[in-house]
């Protein structure tokens, strides 16, 4: 889906940085960080593919072989929660695992403008055997715990 916060996800653990103005990403951006996960170092190859209707046929050439995804919604758009399974339908066939992430562009806006309960998502998540982080790349929260989750 697109403006959901791909980018900003991305963005934020591997610059530590928010941009609120990013563009939208044109067919896909390539990053990779290093990070310590107990006594190893594991690197992170993470393609950040475009969420527009048009290049949705791309995005297979960038997962394919990949160890884990992480499937972005917006809990503002309880129609963003509904597109997961036309992503998930195309991630099956090509890599091992995904989490699923809640993201939200400001913790304070929850209470007013939440559409899709967390209590949806993770029994969303739970029928497929992924899991819900619920993150925001803005004010920092839960980032790194994603990344982590991934490396286990």
């Amino acid at each position: 889906d697109t403006g959901v916060g791909k980018s900003s996800i991305v963005c934020r653990f591997v610059q530590d940085h928010f941009d609120h103005n990013i563009s939208p990403t044109i067919g896909a951006s390539f990053m990779t960080k290093t990070v310590p996960c107990g006594n190893e170092l594991h690197k992170f190859l993470i393609w950040d593919t475009a969420g527009q209707e048009r290049f949705h046929s791309l995005a297979p050439m960038y997962y394919r072989g990949s160890a884990a995804a992480v499937i972005v919604y917006d809990i503002t758009k309880q129609q963003s929660l509904s597109e997961l399974s036309r992503a998930l339908l195309e991630l099956r066939c090509h890599v091992s695992s995904w989490l699923i992430v809640a993201f939200r562009s400001s913790v304070c806006l929850l209470s007013y403008f939440l559409d899709v309960p967390l209590k949806d998502a993770k029994e969303y998540a739970e029928s497929i055997g992924a899991i819900v982080v619920e993150t925001s790349a803005k004010n920092a929260i839960n980032i790194e715990e994603l990344f982590q989750g991934i490396s286990k």
